[in-house]
């Protein structure tokens, strides 16, 4: 059906078949009397606005139409028209009951009356729904991208190629202490302490003469300024893209201020539980090397009496000289037992140094030493841990030492098996003492090997001392617990030792 027409200069037979072919491809042709307002409407118009072929179209119900947000813009594109006859040219959204959310876009040019007035609005109707949806999700998806990158712990700056930075996140405001207005637009190089900054931009030009990587794609530390001079490590990984035949860089910024404190931290208790290990191992040592030497010193001492006995009624001129010598030598075998003893006393008289510790903590610290490796095993870690069982009185350097040994005999356990968990867990026990549980899934032990597992010098590992269990359970003892070991559900070991639970008050 062809649209009414109000007539005009610009309205013949060939105006009217053109508008009958374009309306074949879903256009929809429409025309504003600017004076009286009357408004008529092409049958794919009114479709596109959900209308019937037989409804009555007038100015009122078009901006009825329309939702709500959108009518002050379109009558104001009317009025700049009637004004001084500008085109019309508004996209909308209809809003009517039937519209279902559709997008429109109306165009239309100025049609003059015979004074030059401006007289009608005579233009299409588009449907943009399509092209609004996709729009509308490109946009979400730059918000949610631009959402992510402003989130992300690593700071991310982009530059062109001639290092002046485009691109400055809210992570690179906070590292650097630049605000984004104050990097965009300056060089890259201002992030960097000499001799960095005079030669970057130098790095640049010979990476687009040469094409060689020296940090593209390659991640490595080195070092940033800070917006007040101060320097720290960093972590820089550099990706370039093209846009528009422009070749530009993206640098991720880690700041490696803290790792390498908690490196430093690592370091420096690893050297404190190797020191305390020696001692306390030494300690060991010489408990059970006066326990072993005692006794054939004792021995030794005896025979030398009963020797000097046997010669009481000989003749020999060198009697005397010999009961002389024996005297001097048994004196010597009591005076060795005796410097042993006092050894072994000098030894064991350190006292720990016990303080209220969060076990939690512990098991942290003692995990970044004695759990290393242990992705790279496929092995699963669980830390259970009650935060009501959770504060202790003990010395810490001595019970991370248990810990990281219990740790590390568990991962050389587990190396061959096709299962591979390891469960710390604590809970409260009876008489104010806490209970801390390491468990593995290796082999687990044989019957006779409980019974002797914690004595001096025994151990089932091929390398091994036998020194490390017995130093466990003599540092735990001496806090005033016990340690055991038993076979678990899953074949593997189960150590167990206890902690007397400090007052959170």
């Amino acid at each position: 059906m062809a649209p009414t027409r109000v007539t005009h200069p610009a309205d013949d037979g060939r105006g009217e078949h053109f508008r009958l072919r374009i309306e074949g491809f879903g256009v929809g042709t429409w025309d504003l009397d600017l004076q009286t307002r009357d408004l008529e409407w092409s049958e794919m118009s009114k479709r596109l606005f959900g209308l019937a072929g037989d409804d009555v179209v007038s100015h009122d119900l078009f901006l009825s139409l329309l939702a709500p947000s959108d009518r002050d813009r379109v009558l104001q594109g009317i009025e700049r028209s009637s004004e001084n006859g500008a085109g019309f040219d508004v996209s909308f959204k209809v809003g009517g009951p039937s519209g279902k959310g559709q997008w429109i876009r109306a165009r239309a040019g100025v049609i003059r009356d015979d004074s030059g007035s401006p007289r009608h609005l005579s233009g299409i109707f588009l449907d943009i729904n399509e092209e609004r949806h996709l729009e509308e999700a490109l946009r979400s998806q730059e918000n949610h991208l631009r959402s992510i990158l402003e989130t992300v712990p690593d700071a991310m700056i982009v530059i062109d190629s001639r290092g002046i930075m485009q691109l400055f996140s809210s992570a690179a405001e906070r590292l650097f202490g630049y605000s984004r207005q104050e990097a965009i637009g300056r060089n890259v190089s201002i992030l960097m302490p000499e001799p960095d900054q005079s030669r970057h931009d130098s790095y640049i030009v010979r990476y687009l003469k040469t094409n060689d990587p020296h940090i593209i794609g390659i991640g490595r530390i080195v070092t940033g300024k800070r917006r007040d001079g101060t320097t720290f490590p960093m972590h820089l990984s550099v990706g370039q893209t093209q846009r528009g035949g422009e070749l530009y860089f993206t640098g991720f910024v880690r700041d490696l201020t803290e790792h390498q404190q908690t490196q430093a931290r690592l370091q420096q208790l690893q050297s404190e539980l190797v020191h305390v290990s020696r001692l306390t191992a030494m300690g060991e040592m010489a408990s059970a090397l006066a326990h072993e030497l005692n006794q054939p010193l004792a021995a030794i001492s005896n025979y030398m009496k009963g020797s000097r006995r046997l010669l009481a009624g000989s003749v020999d001129p060198n009697t005397t000289k010999i009961e002389s010598a024996l005297d001097r030598a048994s004196e010597q075998a009591l005076r060795a037992g005796q410097i042993i003893r006092r050894l072994r006393d000098f030894v064991s008289r350190g006292e720990s140094e016990k303080r209220i510790e969060s076990l939690s903590k512990l098991i942290e610290e003692a995990g970044a030493l004695g759990l290393a490796g242990a992705r790279e095993q496929n092995v699963q870690l669980r830390f259970n841990l009650d935060p009501k069982a959770d504060l202790v009185l003990a010395d810490r350097v001595q019970v991370q030492q248990v810990l990281v040994n219990l740790f590390r005999n568990a991962l050389e356990a587990m190396a061959k098996s096709p299962q591979r968990e390891l469960v710390v867990a604590n809970k409260p026990v009876a008489d104010d003492m806490i209970e801390v549980e390491v468990s593995d899934t290796g082999s687990g032990f044989q019957d006779d090997v409980i019974p002797n597992l914690f004595q001096t010098f025994f151990t089932t590992k091929e390398t091994g001392m036998g020194v490390g269990l017995s130093i466990s359970r003599s540092i735990i003892e001496a806090h005033g617990g016990r340690m055991w070991a038993e076979s678990n559900a899953s074949g593997g070991a189960t150590f167990r030792f206890t902690l007397p639970a400090a007052d959170e008050n």
